[in-house]
């Protein structure tokens, strides 16, 4: 346990109950908004990673093509 987190023990057992689901969703947000920073720095590696190789831009026909083939296997799962 870290030096803080019995301080804010002590303080979460003086506040009532309201407050405590307050203090839950609080939490809860914190911890979305560390997971949607650590899914952005992944999401930024990837890109970095992409464009080092740095392969020529897809064609529209090539964009529609690879539409099309995501289209055919999702009909083909829900048959």
């Amino acid at each position: 346990m870290t030096v803080i987190e019995p301080i804010l023990i002590q303080k979460l057992q003086k506040l009532p109950s309201r407050r405590l689901a307050e203090v839950a969703d609080f939490v809860e947000f914190l911890m979305a908004r560390e997971e949607r920073a650590a899914a952005s720095a992944r999401l930024g590696e990837s890109l970095a990673k992409l464009d080092a190789l740095n392969l020529p831009p897809l064609s529209n026909e090539e964009i529609e093509a690879e539409i099309q083939v995501a289209r055919q296997e999702r009909a083909a799962r829900r048959a």
